[in-house]
């Protein structure tokens, strides 16, 4: 598989999530940032390859053989992500664009003995699970801050958003994986949330509750 093979078995991995027929080539274009007459080229390519079943109008899906290696770089993805943030101690806004870099790395046993030096990380410095060795991915139940209700307590778990320009608002206001974090109040004008972390209250916009996952106390 070549780096640009990869990534789109990536993207279309996590936008099966959200499509339960096939993904379709205008959704991968716009995740790809690309021209969907350059996307019909590598899902034929992809489907020669048998990672992938492509039919024009229909969309692409991944075979079992597809999915596996996408689950392969997006551990490896994740893994480099906490090394970056444990050990070498970048921001979390700033370990992505390097992960994308790392995670092409060809050495399984290089990853083997990365996870074992990060001590088998569950998940990643933005909450996402980190697949183990044998592809099985742990999900935790959480659901989004902006679903809960006031007087509602839970614990942040986990981005929806991992741009850097989100990440840095979430520092300057603090607000962190494993923070507890009480919902104060809501405004039905505009779903911004009023809410309680440690002693410090403040108001946070919709689209903000609409990216933060919560497991609730």
């Amino acid at each position: 598989m070549t780096l640009s093979e990869e990534n789109y078995l990536k993207a279309i991995f996590h936008l099966e999530k959200k499509s339960k027929k096939g993904v379709s080539t205008n959704a991968i274009a716009e995740e790809m940032e690309t021209k969907a007459s350059s996307v019909t080229d590598m899902l034929k390519k992809l489907s020669e390859k048998k990672v992938l079943q492509y039919k024009p109008y229909q969309g692409a899906s991944l075979t079992k053989e597809g999915r596996d290696y996408a689950i392969k770089v997006i551990r490896k993805h994740r893994l480099w992500e906490c090394f970056l943030v444990e050990k070498l101690n970048f921001n979390w806004d700033e370990v992505h664009v390097v992960a994308e870099q790392l995670e092409h790395i060809k050495s399984d046993k290089l990853i083997r003995e990365l996870d074992k030096f990060l001590e088998f990380p569950k998940t990643d410095p933005h909450g996402d699970p980190i697949p183990d060795q044998d592809g099985n991915i742990f999900m935790v139940e959480k659901i989004l801050l902006s679903s809960m209700q006031q007087n509602d307590k839970g614990i942040c778990v986990g981005v929806n958003d991992s741009s850097s320009a989100f990440l840095k608002y979430l520092d300057k206001n603090e607000i962190a994986l494993g923070k507890t974090i009480e919902v104060i109040g809501k405004e039905e004008f505009d779903d911004s949330m009023t809410i309680l972390i440690k002693d410090k209250k403040l108001t946070i916009s919709g689209l903000a509750a609409n990216n933060l996952y919560m497991k609730v106390c």
